[in-house]
């Protein structure tokens, strides 16, 4: 029997000859009582409107709620953004400072945009604005600095404690906690201290400790002792020599029982920690003991 035999015979389109070699075959009786069967059986009633109209109901109520956008508006809403982003990128990245810092025992210096130049003291940290430089020439400090100021227009040191303000000159700021001093060295400095101004010529000094205003000597060099490696104090708490200590060689100092109120006129070298504690020491008529990065200092009559 031909494979197409069977589709034709249920379509009505065998010729005699076919459908008299069809019903001699084996399968003709098994279709013919199926044919029969089928004939019997009713289709249940469908509505294919109503249907697809349910169809489309359910749909529309599943799915999610989405505003349709023209993909060129979507493109030009995602630019936008975009745009928004890097100019925002742009004045922010402009807008940071820069920023030098030094850690214990470390000393950097640093050339400005007009060429200034400072030199940085241990555990201190400069910032400015490179971009804005022409615009204003301001340097921001925690520490202690030494600033040679090339001849411009106004140049300010900004520290939490007060402003200098210079044209082209060379001075020392020194801001740290209840400390304050600023020395000229060469022209003319302007420092504002609790909304009071005073002027420094070249060769005096402003002291504040603890908040208080203090008579300062006259700096007897052309440049602070510490660019030279020696840290010198006249009539200063011992309480901030110590520090200084601290900082120039990173190691911890306690005393006991002595009084860091006490006045101390002298230097220490910042190169040599034996020969700096020796210079403390003496004059304060202190002992110490050396352990490692720990220094103790004592009262000559504690045992």
């Amino acid at each position: 029997m031909q494979e197409n035999y069977l589709a034709k015979w249920l379509s009505g389109e065998l010729s005699e000859e076919e459908l008299s070699e069809f019903k001699k075959s084996e399968a003709y009786a098994s279709y013919q009582k199926l044919k029969e069967v089928s004939s019997t059986l009713e289709a249940p009633d469908f509505d294919v409107d109503q249907a697809f109209q349910q169809l489309k109901d359910e749909r529309i109520g599943n799915a999610p709620k989405v505003v349709a956008l023209h993909p060129f508006k979507r493109f030009l809403r995602v630019a936008a953004a975009v745009a928004v982003l890097l100019t925002g990128s742009y004045f922010y990245v402009n807008s940071l400072d820069e920023s030098v810092a030094t850690q214990l025992a470390e000393r950097s210096e640093i050339v400005l945009p007009d060429q200034s130049e400072i030199i940085l003291n241990a555990d201190s940290r400069i910032s400015y604005s490179e971009k804005k430089w022409d615009e204003k020439r301001n340097v921001s400090l925690q520490g202690e600095a030494f600033f040679k100021v090339a001849k411009g227009k106004k140049f300010t040191v900004s520290t939490n404690q007060g402003t200098i303000a210079v044209l082209g000159t060379q001075f020392n700021v020194e801001a740290r906690d209840n400390f304050f001093e600023v020395t000229c060295y060469e022209g003319l400095v302007s420092v504002m201290f609790n909304g009071n101004e005073t002027k420094l010529p070249a060769g005096t000094s402003f002291v504040v400790i603890a908040g208080q205003l203090l008579e300062s000597p006259k700096p007897n060099s052309v440049q602070p002792s510490w660019i030279n490696n020696e840290s010198s104090f006249e009539r200063i708490p011992l309480e901030f020599v110590l520090d200084e200590l601290e900082r120039q060689f990173d190691i911890d100092v306690k005393t006991q029982n002595v009084d860091k109120n006490l006045l101390f006129t002298g230097t220490f070298s910042n190169t040599d920690l034996n020969m700096a504690l020796k210079s403390i020491s003496t004059p304060s008529r202190m002992n110490y003991q050396l352990e490692g990065d720990n220094v103790l200092f004592y009262a000559e009559k504690t045992p």
